[in-house]
Parts: C-alpha cells; sequence; structure tokens
C-alpha cells in the first residue's frame, strides 16, 4: 500500500469495515502528532519561554538551526493544559490524543492534561517519515523523569523503532553500516557532523 501511494497506482483491495475503520483510526493518529509536532517546534521557536528554555538549550548543545528543523525539535510549555487547548480549538479529537498519549486525563477533575509539560520534545519518526511518538526532556528543577516517552499506542511500539531511521536509511543503505548511539542527541550531533548512517 505504502509503494502504491508513494507511485500513484491505485490498488483494488478488499478491505473490510472493520479493516477500513482501523486504518481511519490509525491515520487520525498520525494527523494527530503531526499537529503537535508543529505547535511542539512552533512553540520553541516563537515564545519567550521556547527560545529562553529549549532553543538556547539546544544552541548550548552545539545544534545549527538546520539541524534542529531537520529533526522537527519543539518544546512544550509550562502550562498544564496549553498544548491540549489548542489541539481541542483546532477541531482535533479528544480520543485521539489521547489515544496517542500527548494528553491524559486528570484523575480530578477530568480535564486534559499535557503529558509533556515542560519539557524539550524530539518527535520519533517510524521508518517511513511519521511521527510515531514523542520523547521529552524536563527543563525545570521538579522532582521527575529526566526522560519520558510517549506510551505504546495502535501506531507506536517502542521496541520496533529505531529514533533517526528514517533520516538514516540511505546512508546506512549507501555505506552498508549502521552505527549506533544511545540517546537523541547523539544521534542528532552525529547526523549534523555527518555520520549520517
Amino acid at each position: 500500500k505504502y509503494l502504491a501511494e508513494k507511485y500513484h497506482i491505485a490498488l483494488e483491495l478488499e478491505e473490510t469495515p472493520e479493516d477500513i475503520v482501523r486504518e481511519d483510526h490509525k491515520e487520525s493518529l498520525y494527523v494527530v502528532n503531526e499537529f503537535a509536532t508543529r505547535y511542539f517546534h512552533k512553540t520553541m521557536l516563537e515564545t519567550p519561554r521556547g527560545r529562553d528554555i529549549a532553543l538556547s538549550y539546544f544552541k548550548e548543545r552545539g545544534l545549527l538551526d538546520s539541524t534542529i528543523a531537520a529533526f522537527q525539535l519543539g518544546y512544550c510549555g509550562d502550562e498544564w493544559d496549553a498544548f491540549s487547548k489548542e489541539a481541542i480549538k483546532q477541531q482535533y479529537k479528544e480520543e485521539y490524543l489521547l489515544a496517542t498519549g500527548l494528553v491524559f486525563k486528570s484523575d480530578k477533575d477530568g480535564r486534559l492534561l499535557d503529558r509533556f509539560r515542560s519539557r524539550i520534545m524530539f518527535p520519533i519518526h517510524n521508518h517511513l517519515g511519521k511521527v510515531v511518538g514523542f520523547g521529552g526532556r524536563i527543563m525545570t528543577q521538579e522532582k521527575m523523569a529526566k526522560y519520558i516517552n510517549s506510551p505504546e499506542s495502535e501506531i507506536y511500539h517502542k521496541s520496533s523503532v529505531l529514533y533517526g531511521l528514517h533520516q538514516a536509511k540511505k546512508a546506512i543503505r549507501d555505506e552498508d553500516r549502521c552505527l549506533l548511539v544511545e540517546g537523541y542527541m547523539d544521534v542528532i550531533t552525529c547526523h549534523q557532523y555527518g555520520f549520517t548512517n
């Protein structure tokens, strides 16, 4: 299906109504993640806190603007529900926001809260380049996990996704060699300095 879409070839598949519903649901999760990627990137570039906290962190780590853009890095602000409110305002369904793990419901009052509050954001792509989840690094002194990832979902299975593979796969094929490194910043920095495999 992927190759047929890529080369504009019409496929005649026998799909059940359940198959169609399942595919529509998965596609909706991808759409929500793409919105979130743009939102976090824009928040980093266009808000004072985003520039002061996230952009300055990436610059201090030596990342170029082109690298930041290529990896679609971003920032989720300090408010408990800024992303949630904007997503609902833009008419993204609560069902899909919850299914991606970008938000969760408060036990206290049932309102939607942002899972990645106060974190710099690393979109995680599958091998086809679709955003399937996120990694977030805390940027405050709060006693919380330094890094959190999106929970497992219909489109994100942590054990089957290798961060940066979609950007490295051509170089891996060309060089017939793959370098594995530990963290998000390791992948990004290697890529920036020419180790694109």
